[in-house]
């Protein structure tokens, strides 16, 4: 699940970090014998679903375990200053956490480093495992095939539209672009029509940090062709010098350039999502942007910026491959899960305690206030997960088109190199062409020469 938070400076990050990750130490039993069993995890003030989650489990689980403390410690920062807190604490017994919630495109890097607990053994003898989706337990697995991290749930990246924008345009609901053209196409009714409104957002640049590439940049890499994507499986290298990225950057750019989408000074904003769901779909100012599944959850009651008519205004389609080739459609997938410290002096409590977080009526709430694709099979065939969300149809059909970020050490690097080409194209600092020339040179130098393909 990818939401953006109040920024950190990188400065003050190291400094917190150490402050408030080395607390406690992981495991840690007083002298009267009682242990504490430390948890770090992200809240804001617009994403505080997972604390209610957690705080449920802690009474859960100090309730029936005596002499036992859950300390709960959220951080508040951007995913991206999250990730960076939580890596410069795993590394060290000293300051790592017991459990802590981790982004699934870190699990097999952090993994290879070290850092997280493997929990086989313990899922052998847990009968809830079964009830988990086998999709959705790889998004824990390490090369090696062994399982380190649990799914919270799991999402998917779609159309949202603004079905008011889009008739003032005279543009028929629902709408189910086939093209990319097709978009380009109603983004020019839209602003002609409407001049004062956004016509079709798409994320772009490194202030919106991993939502850039996968609300954004891979909706179009992965529907420019056949197999066309980052990654390639079957030789296990990386793909440079594809048309498929200059394809994509050149849509971005126009996008930009056309007015279509919001000001790139505005893009660079991480905080420019706040403005999205918070004032410009609810005031009829943006026709479309793509994001994820998770959506609802911010105009939900009790969601971040609450919007009682949002199931009437909005629509959802899926993101279109370029020339309507393939499936047709495409989207992205990730998610978050739980995992352990490699250093934890409790593994079996701070399982127990994974396990209590994810058990069926913690998942129920979870998949519904957090308005997430259900992992457990028991969670997605229950009747109130299904009539809580009235998009929970369209967003899960999209799981038939889906695509994942390579599950591999070297990803956080080549998804910065991405970020920064289209913010280069969208600011006007370089062409598409040159864009990709330079991502791919960033690529070879963080992987080697001998561990890419041309596309």
């Amino acid at each position: 699940m990818w939401k953006l938070r109040a920024a950190v400076p990188v400065i003050a990050t190291a400094v917190l970090a150490t402050l408030t990750l080395g607390a406690c130490t992981a495991g840690e039993t007083d002298s009267d014998g009682d242990t504490t069993v430390t948890v770090v995890y992200s809240k804001t003030d617009s994403f505080t679903v997972l604390d209610t989650l957690l705080n449920t489990a802690k009474s859960e689980f100090e309730a029936a375990h005596d002499g036992v403390t859950i300390d709960l410690q959220p951080i508040t920062a951007t995913d991206d200053d999250y990730k960076t807190r939580l890596q410069l604490s795993l590394g060290s017994a000293d300051t790592a956490p017991d459990v802590f919630y981790e982004d699934t495109f870190n699990v097999r890097s952090d993994v290879e480093a070290g850092y997280l607990l493997n929990l086989d053994d313990h899922l052998a003898e847990w009968d809830d495992w079964a009830k988990f989706d086998e999709g959705a337990k790889k998004a824990g697995q390490g090369e090696d095939g062994s399982i380190y991290a649990l799914p919270l749930g799991t999402d998917t990246r779609v159309i949202w539209y603004n079905k008011h924008v889009l008739e003032a345009a005279d543009v028929s609901v629902p709408w189910q672009p086939a093209t990319w053209k097709d978009i380009l196409d109603v983004a020019a009714k839209i602003k002609s029509t409407q001049p004062d409104v956004v016509p079709f957002n798409m994320y772009a640049g490194t202030g919106t940090g991993e939502g850039t590439v996968m609300q954004s940049f891979y909706e179009l890499l992965y529907g420019t062709g056949d197999g066309v994507g980052l990654y390639d499986d079957a030789s296990g290298k990386w793909v440079v010098e594809s048309q498929g990225f200059i394809d994509s950057l050149t849509f971005l750019k126009t996008l930009y350039d056309e007015g279509y989408a919001v000001s790139p000074d505005k893009a660079l904003d991480p905080n420019i999502w706040q403005a999205v769901f918070g004032e410009m779909f609810p005031k009829d100012t943006l026709g479309g942007t793509v994001e994820g599944s998770y959506t609802p959850s911010f105009w939900a009651k009790g969601g971040s910026y609450e919007w009682p008519e949002y199931g009437d205004v909005m629509g959802v389609a899926l993101f279109p491959t370029q020339n309507g080739q393939g499936d047709g459609a495409v989207s992205m997938s990730g998610g978050w899960t739980l995992a352990a410290s490699a250093h934890t002096k409790v593994p079996d409590l701070a399982f127990e305690f994974m396990a209590t977080v994810l058990n069926e009526k913690n998942s129920l709430w979870y998949a519904i206030n957090n308005a997430q694709i259900a992992v457990r099979t028991d969670v997605a065939a229950e009747s109130s997960y299904l009539e809580a969300n009235p998009f929970v149809g369209d967003v899960s059909a999209a799981v038939a088109v889906t695509h994942f970020r390579p599950a591999n050490s070297d990803y956080p690097q080549i998804s910065v190199a991405a970020q920064k080409a289209t913010e280069a194209v969208i600011t006007g600092q370089s062409t598409p062409q040159e864009a990709a020339a330079q991502y791919d040179a960033d690529v070879r130098q963080i992987v080697g020469d001998d561990k890419v393909v041309a596309g």
